[in-house]
C-alpha cells in the first residue's frame, strides 16, 4: 500500500493563473517604463508646451508646427504606450470577470487583441473628429482640438503606468480597479469636455448640441469598444 502509495505519486493542485507571474506582462511593462523615461528625457519641453497650450488655450494650428521629426516619434511611441497599457488593464479586469477565459487562451494573445482594440478606437476617433471639424467647423480650431486630444493621450498613459503597476504586482481588489479606473476615465472626459466648450461654444444655444455631440462622440464608443471585447471573448472561448 505504502509502495504504490510512493510508486504513483500524488496528484498536483494547479496553480490558477496571475498576472503578477507572467513574464510577459513583466516584459511588456519594462519595456513601457524605459520608452516612457526617453520621451520624457528627450521630449519634456514640448510635452510640458503642450500642456501648457491645453491649459491656456493658446492660438496655434498644429502640433507639428513646432515639433521636430523626434519629438514627433515620441509622442507616437506615447500613444503606442497609452495603448498597450489601457490593453493590460482591460485584461486584468477580464481575468476577474471572466476567469475562465485565462485558461483557455494565452495571455499574450488576449493582450495583443486588447492592445489592438485601443489602436483601432483611438485611430477611428481621430479620423471621426477630423471628419465632423473639418465638415462642421473651421480647419484651424479643428486642428487644435485634435493637438487637444492627443496631449491628453500621452498623459492618460503617464497616469496609467503606475495604476497598471498596483493592479499587476500589489493584488488591487476589483472594487479598486473599477473605481479608479473611473475616475481616471471621468476625470479625462471632464478634461475633453472643458476644451470643446473653450473651442467650440460660442452662444448658450450651442450648448445643447454640445452635450449632445460629446455623449455621441465619446460615451457612445466607450461603450461599443467594451461590447467589442465581450463578443471578441465570447469567440475565443468558443474556438479555444
Amino acid at each position: 500500500m505504502i509502495v504504490e502509495l510512493f510508486t504513483s505519486g500524488v496528484e498536483g493542485i494547479p496553480v490558477s493563473y496571475s498576472p503578477r507571474t507572467d513574464d510577459t506582462i513583466a516584459l511588456t511593462l519594462l519595456v513601457c517604463f524605459f520608452l516612457s523615461s526617453i520621451a520624457l528625457a528627450k521630449g519634456k519641453k514640448f510635452l510640458s508646451q503642450q500642456v501648457k497650450d491645453f491649459v491656456l488655450h493658446r492660438e496655434r494650428t498644429s502640433i507639428f508646427d513646432s515639433s521636430t521629426a523626434a519629438d514627433v516619434r515620441y509622442l507616437l511611441v506615447l500613444v503606442l504606450q497609452t495603448c498597450v497599457l489601457s490593453g493590460i488593464t482591460f485584461f486584468n479586469y477580464f481575468h476577474d470577470t471572466c476567469p475562465t477565459l485565462m485558461d483557455h487562451v494565452s495571455s499574450l494573445l488576449l493582450v495583443g487583441i486588447y492592445v489592438v482594440f485601443c489602436l483601432t478606437y483611438l485611430l477611428l476617433k481621430w479620423l471621426l473628429y477630423m471628419f465632423l471639424g473639418w465638415t462642421f467647423f473651421n480647419k484651424n480650431r479643428t486642428n487644435m482640438w485634435l493637438e487637444s486630444y492627443s496631449a491628453l493621450i500621452y498623459y492618460i498613459g503617464f497616469a496609467l503606468f503606475p495604476f497598471v503597476l498596483f493592479l499587476v504586482y500589489f493584488d488591487l481588489s476589483f472594487t479598486n480597479l473599477i473605481i479608479i479606473g473611473s475616475i481616471i476615465l471621468i476625470f479625462t472626459k471632464m478634461l475633453m469636455f472643458y476644451k470643446w466648450i473653450k473651442l467650440f461654444f460660442h452662444q448658450f444655444g450651442d450648448l445643447f448640441l454640445l452635450i449632445l455631440y460629446f455623449c455621441a462622440l465619446e460615451i457612445v464608443p466607450c461603450l461599443l469598444l467594451y461590447q467589442g471585447m465581450v463578443r471578441i471573448n465570447d469567440i475565443l472561448l468558443i474556438k479555444f
